[in-house]
């Protein structure tokens, strides 16, 4: 058997035997690149390194975090690429558990016990759809969507037996561009062909998209009725939700997901942040305990969960847990970027309901001074920062925070939060001063780079952007203009592969940012003529074969 010859393989499996098992497996099924891993750590660490054409994973890992939550960071962290196999191997009949692998998308299950034989079946068939699809994903993975788009529609008809997967991609090929209006015929015909619950989900997205939250709620209200495990559909129900500003219902919303989905972290973590800005301190102390909990042992953990969670603490009266948290804090992720900063933040809340005030103004100097370098950082925990700062006679500081926060701001309402914070301390004159300042700050910034670009000093605009991304990285006009210098740079300077890699990731974060900005599609087009302007498309290589 020749199957899988040439490919690469990783096996996540905790248990020694087993991994034995599975790569004498794989041998016999003609695959001899096999790396083996038993713990999750273990596996974000290779893949870090080199990609792999197949992952099976163990869905029981050992050490506190299980192959869907695995999976979740791997998607996430884009760790993985489009064309790897990724086949999730258990034994657990808990339904839950499946639910919450299957929203993934993993390639497949396997159950054990299983065969040689069967394994080989279930990877040959997976690899024949991989092959037909490698075209399209090596066209996105280069950032040439419109080609890829192109490439679905001859695939529909090279491939008819996958002629709804080509049509899905392609609706989410323009979501991702920022058309949902081009997405909207492609998911209702998939409807009218076939009642597929994503199909309606990708309906539902395209109104949201589009700010039609009152159909999208119907649709994704009906949807979820109709299919009670489908927890994307929550996901996307609770964000209509919260743009309507009823964050009592998104919170049941989610609460009724994480039941039916108990293992995803990031569910997790939007539930309880969601009832913390709420009122709910309950919910929001019960739910992010078990954040803090299941991202322990995550490559990827984060220490503003803790902060989160010392917030909600504070707020339900019971400094002494609050403290404890911020110890665990110190020692469980010493090292992380950003835990000295959130840990200063978290003991002025703590300092603050106790009355200490030396150790209040500690915690805050160093909170105030800790945030100017930390702009990844929440928003919402920026302006409890403010706040603390405000009412313990440290205006300037918290004006500093909050004017950050202001030129960060992906939209009005990021800005009316913040000015909020003043407003609220009585100063509704100087949230207008600042405000009106970060708009300026913004507008210079841009207009700065913009001019350096018409003096024919590309690189001087390229370098003025990138500082201003780096302090701003959320603000979408900066990160939109910086994509535009550096795409005017290489246009008249030359290829430079690291910035051809950096204009990708700005556009990126356009489209993450400002899904429906009308100036996207030409970003795109302009990235798609120096691309070609440098024969830097896809390679032509052909993909491997089964057989």
């Amino acid at each position: 058997m020749n199957e899988l010859d040439g490919l690469s393989a990783l096996i996540i499996e905790p248990h020694a035997g087993m991994r034995a098992t599975i790569h004498n497996m794989l041998t016999l099924c003609g695959l001899s690149k096999v790396d083996h891993v038993g713990s999750s750590n273990q596996a974000i660490k290779h893949l870090g390194s080199k990609p792999y054409d197949l992952i099976l994973c163990e869905y029981g890992l050992e050490g506190g975090q299980d192959g869907q939550q695995l999976l979740e960071d791997i998607r996430h962290y884009k760790l993985m690429p489009l064309a790897t196999m990724f086949f999730m191997v258990t034994a657990e009949g808990d339904y839950g558990k499946v639910v919450s692998a299957a929203e993934l998308g993993p390639t497949d299950y396997i159950l054990k016990p299983f065969t040689a034989d069967r394994l080989l079946e279930r990877i040959a068939r997976a690899l024949d759809k991989r092959n037909v699809f490698v075209p399209v994903y090596r066209l996105m993975e280069a950032g040439n969507q419109r080609e890829a788009i192109d490439a679905c529609q001859a695939g529909e008809a090279q491939h008819p037996r996958y002629l709804v997967d080509f049509m899905r991609l392609r609706a989410e090929l323009h979501m991702f561009l920022g058309e949902p209006e081009q997405a909207e015929p492609l998911y209702r015909k998939l409807i009218e062909t076939k009642a597929i619950a994503w199909a309606r989900l990708g309906l539902a997205k395209t109104l949201f998209l589009r700010e039609r939250y009152d159909e999208a709620q119907d649709l994704l209200e009906n949807l979820v009725d109709s299919n009670k495990n489908f927890v994307d559909a929550y996901d996307w129900l609770a964000r209509t939700h919260e743009a309507v500003g009823a964050l009592d219902k998104a919170q049941e919303v989610l609460t009724d997901a994480v039941g039916v989905s108990p293992h995803a972290v990031r569910r997790l973590r939007k539930l309880g942040e969601t009832a913390l800005e709420a009122g709910d301190n309950d919910t929001a102390e019960k739910i992010l305990k078990q954040v803090v909990s299941k991202a322990k042992y995550s490559e990827f953990r984060d220490p503003q969960d803790h902060v989160l969670l010392v917030q909600t603490l504070v707020r339900k009266g019971d400094p002494v847990q609050a403290a404890a948290v911020i110890r665990d804090l110190d020692k469980s992720m010493a090292f992380q970027k950003h835990t000295t900063v959130c840990s200063a933040i978290a003991s002025s809340m703590v300092h603050e309901y106790t009355g200490n005030e030396a150790r209040l103004n500690e915690a805050l100097t160093s909170a105030l001074a800790g945030s100017r370098d930390a702009p990844e950082l929440r928003p919402e925990l920026k302006l409890e920062l403010a706040r603390v700062a405000i009412e313990n006679r440290m205006e300037e500081g918290a004006a500093e925070v909050v004017r950050e926060v202001m030129r960060n701001a992906r939209n009005g309402a990021g800005v009316a939060r913040a000015m909020a914070v003043f407003e609220q301390a009585g100063q509704a004159e100087l949230a207008q001063k600042l405000a009106q300042e970060s708009r300026q700050q913004v507008v210079d910034l841009v207009a700065g780079g913009a001019a350096r670009a018409r003096e024919g000093d590309f690189k001087g605009a390229v370098v003025l952007m990138q500082e201003a991304v780096g302090k701003l990285p959320d603000n979408p006009q900066v990160v939109f203009n910086a994509a535009l210098a550096v795409l005017k740079y290489l246009d008249n300077g030359g290829w430079d592969e690291r910035l051809g890699q950096q204009a990708l990731g700005y556009i990126a974060g356009v489209r993450r940012l400002d899904p429906v900005n009308p100036k996207l599609p030409a970003l795109a087009g302009l990235h798609q003529q120096i691309l070609k302007k440098y024969g830097k498309g896809p390679q032509a290589a052909q993909p491997k074969k089964a057989g």
